[in-house]
């Protein structure tokens, strides 16, 4: 008899109790009997699908099919892929089961060949599939042998994996000791997860869900179920009903699944619960919209590091499939840089590739015209090329997505770019919200659509908290006469009445005070000692009053910066000379300082540096190194 306490009792059989509520079939196959007549079908324990499922599916699903056919489907579905990456199998795939299995059929009509699409699965009708959850099946690998708690089969394809431990213990133990053993090459059973859609690791009340490719930090949380409303809950509940419910499985596998081209090589990428919760709520809001002809879709306010460009990403991407119409979305920003990244993250998912992020740059209002007039999924431009209300293109299936559509360069411009894509819907996305005096932004895009705030960014763990420390330089006034030497100066000055209205406006705006050259020293001094003494490697960035003083303040951090560069390449000669008698630990500590100087980036600041028109010739001066944290005007965090 099992433990009440156990594992179990506690977690997998409430689990598995819960999925045969959502409309899964549940079997446990602790004994199985291994044989096409046996538990599951299955011919040996390394068979990680149930091929007597995938084919009575296949055959539900394409009637018009033939056996031969769907044998080849089968065959190309399940071969050997041991040779390849984890992720890239999965993401190999992940294509056929999403688009389906081109195969050669007889073409009755015309005596050849036609090619069609077996179909995996059917997104379209979720009820059609078969969904069976397995618990503790036994896999075999080229070594050991593993047997996860909890599959999850999808027409006989494990697209679920869920390891549990009971409370008490971390969820990350089931992560950490399972789930990581499992994807090992050797020593686990890397086969299973060609086939994943979904890591789930949980102790009943702690629970977090994932892709293959993310380690723990990348696991997160599922709060909430249907609405962004809700009371936020973190447990195996919310998170089976949220990602396991057929329907909603289906949509995050087929709509909400990304595969990047990072600097570390392909990473696989689910879409987060605000995100898909988000991107749901506001394709409903735009088609309504549509419907009633103004236009405007909705201001999307997601708060800064939680996504909102890979939002698009989903956003778009959903329409494409899942919307009837000759779609092409028109992503407008008001910076080169942003423009940038964005461009690269559609081509790095595939949403666009090599050549369309190339060619689909507008950079005139006459080449976004002819570009819209072409069969394009995407155009890039900018705000600015919307200079005067000339029309463009009057298509009613053009959607624009606009990134921070409340600044201020949206308030005149935003009105033209309405009258050159009289046609088209508006849909703005936003790290922050709408405030007084931007009711342009109204006008333009309508009301909130989707709205996950920065408290909630930080609760779920999608945003670091914030902190702030008050580093302000004290200013000190050393002539104690200096209103009346002013006063005295303004007198011999004999300014007429204008000029010493505007003279009065100046020095009122501590514009001077704050800019001082001392000042500016001293703050560009504690810049350098503070990134390089904060404790961790991570970004940096520096608001400054305007752009002339982002360019002083980048000198002065500069100088600095090679000053503390000197500094410690001098003390560590010094303390290496001693040989054997040095203390290993200082000769750490500077090897380390030593090489947070030598590679920390800058590029972006040299890039918005040379944005303030610096004189060319000295710009061509400077001095081409990999230096301080960037200056930057607007805003950002250290």
């Amino acid at each position: 008899m099992p433990h009440p306490y156990s594992e179990d009792q506690l977690v997998e059989q409430p689990a598995r109790q819960l999925f045969s509520a959502l409309g899964w079939q549940t079997l446990s196959a602790f004994d199985e009997v291994i044989g096409a007549a046996g538990t599951l079908g299955r011919e040996t324990t390394a068979d990680v699908v149930l091929i007597p499922r995938l084919r009575q599916a296949l055959e539900r699903l394409n009637p018009g099919i033939s056996a031969e056919a769907l044998t080849f489907a089968i065959d190309r579905l399940t071969q050997n892929r041991s040779a390849m990456s984890l992720v890239a199998a999965n993401h190999g795939v992940y294509d056929l089961v999403k688009d389906g299995i081109p195969v050669s059929v007889r073409d009755r009509e015309h005596a050849g060949q036609k090619t069609e699409r077996v179909q995996i699965i059917d997104w379209q009708n979720p009820a059609a599939n078969d969904f069976l959850l397995v618990s503790q099946m036994t896999i075999t690998g080229a070594l050991y042998t593993c047997r996860p708690d909890l599959i999850g089969f999808v027409n006989g394809l494990p697209l679920v994996v869920l390891e549990l431990k009971k409370p008490g213990i971390s969820a990350r133990h089931a992560f950490d000791d399972n789930i990581t053993s499992y994807k090992h090459p050797q020593n686990g059973v890397p086969q299973l997860f060609w086939y994943n859609a979904l890591l789930i690791a949980s102790n009943g009340t702690e629970s977090r869900v994932g892709s293959l490719s993310a380690n723990w930090e990348r696991m997160f949380e599922w709060k909430r179920i249907e609405r962004e409303d809700e009371m936020r809950r973190v447990s195996l509940e919310v998170m089976i009903r949220g990602v396991c419910d057929p329907v909603r499985l289906l949509d995050i596998v087929e709509n909400f699944t990304l595969f990047s081209e990072e600097r570390s090589g392909l990473v696989k990428i689910i879409a987060q619960n605000h995100q898909v919760l988000g991107v749901n709520k506001a394709i409903p809001a735009m088609l309504e919209a549509r419907a009633a002809g103004h236009g405007r879709g909705g201001v999307f306010w997601h708060t800064q590091g939680a996504g909102k460009s890979l939002s698009m990403v989903f956003f778009a991407q959903k329409i494409l499939r899942k919307i009837e119409g000759n779609w092409t979305f028109v992503v407008v920003t008001d910076r080169v840089e942003l423009d940038d990244q964005i461009a690269k993250t559609f081509k790095a998912t595939g949403a666009v590739s090599e050549s369309e992020s190339r060619d689909c740059h507008a950079a005139s209002g006459a080449q976004l015209r002819d570009l819209l007039r072409g069969n394009h999924r995407y155009v890039f431009t900018l705000i600015h090329k919307f200079q005067t209300p000339e029309m463009l293109c009057d298509r009613r299936d053009v959607i624009v997505l606009t990134d921070e559509a409340h600044r201020s360069q949206y308030d005149t411009l935003a009105v033209n770019m309405r009258a050159a894509l009289p046609g088209a819907m508006f849909v703005a996305f936003t790290g922050t919200p709408l405030i007084a005096g931007e009711e342009r932004t109204r006008e333009v895009f309508g009301d909130y659509v989707s709205i996950y705030d920065f408290q909630q960014s930080v609760e779920d763990h999608a945003t670091v908290r914030l902190f702030y420390e008050n580093r302000t330089p004290e200013l000190r006034l050393t002539n104690p006469d200096l209103n009346d030497d002013v006063y005295t100066r303004v007198e011999a000055a004999d300014l007429d009445d204008e000029q010493e209205k505007r003279l009065e406006g100046e020095l009122g705006r501590n514009y001077h005070l704050l800019t001082r050259d001392d000042r500016l020293d001293t703050v560009a001094k504690d810049i350098v000692r503070h990134f390089l003494g904060r404790g961790f490697q991570g970004k940096a960035m520096v608001v400054s009053i305007d752009k002339a003083t982002a360019l002083r303040t980048y000198d002065k951090v500069s100088k600095h910066w090679k000053t503390e560069l000197a500094r410690v390449e001098k003390e560590r000669a010094r303390v290496t000379k001693r040989g054997f008698s040095a203390d290993p630990d200082q000769v750490r500590e500077l090897r380390d300082e030593l090489h947070t100087l030598t590679t920390t980036d800058d590029r972006h600041g040299t890039d918005r540096v040379a944005g303030a028109k610096r004189d060319r010739a000295h710009e061509d001066a400077r001095p081409r190194y990999r230096g301080p944290p960037a200056a930057d005007e607007r805003r950002g965090s250290g």
